[in-house]
Formats: structure tokens, sequence, C-alpha cells
């Protein structure tokens, strides 16, 4: 038989450790219901946060971008967006230079940049209202896509409102600076050479669009510099919505 004495002292062995083991099941169950609860208000809130910190991240990306490009060698200096000659015209450039008009083939180019520069501006206010536009589910993909997904997005929402715009600014700026007529003497030149034809294109739709690409080149390196560089955020809500995101 079980003396008493040791049943009381078996008892109150075990009485500590069901109590410990209750208070680490409330305090398990306190700390997930917290945490529930935290989750779930700042996906609420945290929502609201991210759009403003994408459109934030657009809007500073698009007025770099448009600085970049819309002052005097934006395009003429970078190499990664310089408008050269088109395919087309690359067997005239040797033919020209050859004999001794490599000069005026230069002025050409710089032409073509120079329109292209002038023409950078117009996409600010059409970059403005495509932030406006943009919905929780567009600031979603942004989010959860690539280094260039806020790019993508400008492509989609405003490529042919560029087009639009910058088609009779490209002509008047090139008009201005003697672009079509100087091309016009070089394809003249050039076809008046021995056993040789140019290839006629569309000149105001090849600087039209070489300009738009190098502007949305431009914008993606802006946003990936966004996304990946912590000294390109440049306002506390940049710093808060892109530091949050692991970069």
């Amino acid at each position: 038989m079980i003396e008493p004495r040791l049943i009381l002292s078996l008892l109150l062995c075990l009485i500590p450790n069901i109590s410990f083991a209750q208070f680490d099941l409330l305090d398990s169950l306190k700390e997930k219901t917290i945490e529930q609860l935290g989750s779930s208000s700042n996906k609420t809130l945290g929502n609201d946060k991210i759009i403003s910190g994408l459109k934030e991240a657009l809007s500073v990306g698009t007025d770099n971008t448009i600085n970049l490009t819309g002052n005097l060698n934006g395009y003429l200096k970078n190499d990664a967006i310089k408008i050269l000659l088109p395919k087309q015209l690359q067997a005239m450039d040797k033919g020209l230079r050859v004999v001794g008009l490599g000069p005026q083939v230069d002025e050409f180019v710089v032409g073509m940049n120079r329109a292209a520069e002038e023409a950078a501006p117009l996409a600010k206010p059409i970059f403005q209202d495509a932030v406006k536009e943009m919905s929780v589910e567009d600031g979603k993909a942004i989010l959860n896509g690539g280094d260039t997904a806020a790019t993508d997005y400008f492509k989609g929402k405003t490529k042919d409102k560029l087009t639009e715009a910058f088609t009779p600014k490209v002509q008047e700026a090139m008009d201005k600076v003697g672009v079509a007529a100087q091309y016009k003497a070089l394809v003249g030149r050039y076809t008046s050479l021995p056993f040789v034809k140019a290839e006629q294109f569309d000149l105001d739709q090849y600087v039209v669009g070489k300009s738009l690409n190098g502007l949305f080149y431009t914008l993606a390196q802006e946003e990936q510099k966004i996304r990946t560089d912590p000294a390109a955020r440049v306002t506390d809500l940049l710093k808060d919505v892109f530091g949050k995101q692991g970069n």
C-alpha cells in the first residue's frame, strides 16, 4: 500500500508542471492572436501605403527620366539610347564617308538626337496621367512583378499617346535643325554614286520609335535603381515601402 506521504509528494511535484504547461499554452495563444490582428491591420493599411509608395516611385522615376533625356545631349551622349543611322542607311553611311561626306552624316545623326531631346519633355504630363490612373490591381502587379514591371505598365498605358504627341514635335524639331533636308541631300548624293541604290523608309517614324525606346530604357534604369539602391529612394515613403520589400 502506497503511503499517504508519498502520494502527497507526487501531487506536489505534478502541480507546477501542469500550471506551467497551461501558462505556456495561454501565452502561445495570446501571441498568435496579437500577430493575426496586427497582420490584418497592416494588410489593410499596408495596401494604401504600398500604392502611395509605388505612385511616388513612378513620379520620381519619370521625373528623373525626363531630366536625363530631355536636355542637351540627353540622347546624343548616352551610348545606350543614342539614335544612330538605321540599318537601311548603313551602307549609305559607308559610301558617303568614302567620298568625304562623313561630317554631313554626323550632322544628320546629331539632328535626329536633338529632335528626340526636344520631344522628351512631352512625356511628362502623359506619364503623370498614367500614375494617377493606377489602380490597386495595377499596383499589386507592379509590386509583384520584375525589376521593370512599372516600366512595362507605362508602356502599356502610354506608348500610343506618346507616339501621337512625339510625332509632330519630332517633325518640327527635325525641320528646325534641317534633318529632313540633310537626309534628302545625303540620299541624293549617295544615289548619284555608281551602282548604288538607297532604300526608302519613314524617317519621322524611325526617330519617334527610337526616341520612345530610349525613354523607356532610361525609365527602366531608374526603376531598377529605386528597387535595388537605397540611395535612390529620395523620400521617406520610398524608403519605408521599398525598404520593407527586402531590398
